[in-house]
């Protein structure tokens, strides 16, 4: 069953923790998010497992 998982990640640029929702219906996901506080765009790199669990990272947007 697919759903909406909470986590918590710490923005890139002014280290504010953020709590956000992440969709596991998609095995793999690359996508832009604003911050919550500081509003700059953070690049989330998702990774479900086999147990639906995701694996969250965050990266600023002009890291590679």
């Amino acid at each position: 069953m697919y759903e909406l998982q909470p986590h918590s990640v710490y923005c890139p640029y002014c280290g504010e923790n953020l709590d956000v929702l992440i969709d596991n219906s998609e095995d793999e996901q690359d996508y832009i998010e604003d911050c919550q506080v500081c509003c700059r765009p953070i690049r989330f790199l998702v990774q479900i497992d086999n147990d639906g669990d995701a694996m969250v990272m965050v990266q600023d947007e002009n890291d590679v």
